[in-house]
């Protein structure tokens, strides 16, 4: 135990901070500023209400705070004494982040067009909900608002085929939130395979919740697969060939996740139907987003479960709270009921379209007309091969350097594929990214410092 020091007590302030933590706020400062290194004994409550001219009152009530706080401990028949909590300890200086590229044109995210939105038009659906004063006093349904699910219910039935009924949907913040809730509804883990594009954040919950993951579908008890999306470049999963997958998951007795989260933009060829339509809900669980066909940051997804499951979510759901706002559920139910969900997706799906084939074109005037250039069913993607002897990684690098985002993909004939996402890059500015993609493509033994 380390004596008492001599303290240099100092006057007390006029304010109107109270005495107490005017008492409090000073031996705080000599703490946090090592004045008083663990285990130094205070002054008694005497001796320090004397020192400042306070009451003896004042003065254990300002040590009964720092005990509180942890600055100090009492012990009986002794006295308080400092602890070891807030001893300034040296610290190493963190290593500064690496200085990401300055992005002007991104070719790699899914992020919206500016005129594919009527911000407008939404604002005033936001407005109307925030006016519905005493619904907002309460907390979400854990399910999802009612009616939300009634007008989904609805929409997905007309337009989807899909079997379901309110009472089988949840709602919730982006598929990774439904995800985890499904996770503790299936219960024991089993392990899971994915078909076509990955998921990694869907395969890295499914991992969390101790799920195996396995390459082959073949060795699942869970099927994981986007059949509006089967791979990198947005084709979709045929007809027979979904009727094959129920077919066979049928017979092995195995669980069928859909995650249908592009199938409203399916531009080159007829709307597939959804496995969960053809299954007649039996054994599918239904995914399906509004970030896509509102704004990526609008974060509303829902889940159709199948009835086997039902029971076990209701066991379960009063230990989810809701995770999609409520203010946000409010308006998107009057704005699918009003009829502008089917507009936007015509609205989103004309201007893509015109942007996919824009892009397309700008390949070829800037690569060469006799450039292949594929554009995936769904519309969002180009995909093509540059004359190029850079890898994957290293010209999707020297690009960002360059200022443009792109995927790139190592194919198994020794070529790069590059695929470019239409929507996040204004049309007008086509010609200009791509010829400094055409130009780190041509100067493959230089840097890239191409952005003029």
């Amino acid at each position: 135990m380390k004596e008492t020091p001599d303290f240099e007590f100092l006057p007390l302030q006029n304010s109107n901070v109270p005495l107490y933590m005017q008492v409090y706020n000073y031996y705080k400062a000599l703490i946090t500023k090592g004045k008083l290194p663990p285990a130094t004994k205070l002054p008694s409550i005497r001796r320090c209400a004397e020192a400042l001219s306070v009451s003896r009152t004042t003065a254990e009530a300002a040590y009964l705070q720092l005990c509180a706080d942890g600055y100090v401990l009492s012990r009986p028949q002794s006295g308080y004494y400092v602890t070891d909590l807030y001893v300034p300890r040296p610290q190493k200086p963190a290593a500064a982040p690496a200085k990401k590229p300055e992005i002007r044109f991104d070719f790699a995210s899914l992020s919206a067009d500016r005129e594919s939105f009527d911000f407008n038009l939404w604002r005033r659906y936001l407005k109307s909900a925030l006016r519905q004063d005493e619904r907002l006093l309460s907390y979400g349904e854990v399910q999802g608002e009612a009616d939300l699910r009634e007008a989904v219910a609805q929409y997905i039935t007309e337009k989807r085929n899909v079997v379901c009924t309110p009472d089988k949907i949840v709602i919730g913040a982006g598929v990774q939130s439904l995800l985890h809730i499904l996770c503790a509804v299936i219960g024991t883990p089993c392990p899971v395979a994915f078909l076509g594009s990955s998921f990694a954040q869907g395969v890295a919950i499914f991992r969390d919740h101790g799920f195996p993951v396995c390459s082959s579908p073949e060795d699942a008890k869970i099927i994981y697969t986007a059949p509006s999306h089967v791979n990198r470049w947005g084709d979709v999963m045929p007809t027979s060939e979904r009727i094959d997958l129920l077919r066979n998951t049928a017979e092995k007795d195995v669980l069928l996740i859909e995650d249908d989260y592009d199938n409203e933009f399916n531009y080159f060829s007829r709307p597939a139907p959804a496995l969960q339509g053809l299954d007649g809900g039996r054994r599918v669980i239904y995914l399906g987003t509004f970030s896509k066909l509102l704004l990526p940051s609008i974060r509303l997804s829902y889940m159709i479960l199948p009835d086997a499951l039902l029971p076990a979510y209701r066991k379960i759901a009063p230990l989810y709270n809701q995770t999609a706002s409520k203010v946000e559920q409010i308006a998107l139910c009057q704005f699918i009921r009003d009829g502008h969900l089917a507009s936007q997706i015509r609205k989103v799906k004309k201007l893509y379209t015109q942007k996919a084939l824009c892009l397309e074109a700008a390949v070829r005037q800037v690569f060469g007309e006799d450039t292949h250039v594929y554009t995936g069913e769904t519309g969002f993607v180009v995909r093509f091969e540059p004359a190029t002897p850079l890898r994957a990684a290293e010209l999707a690098r020297r690009a960002a350097e360059a200022g443009v985002a792109v995927k790139a993909h190592n194919l198994s004939n020794g070529k790069t594929s590059l695929l470019l996402s239409c929507s996040g890059v204004r049309a007008a500015d086509y010609p200009a990214a791509l010829s400094v993609l055409k130009k780190i493509c041509e100067s493959s033994d230089k840097p890239a410092n191409l952005k003029n």
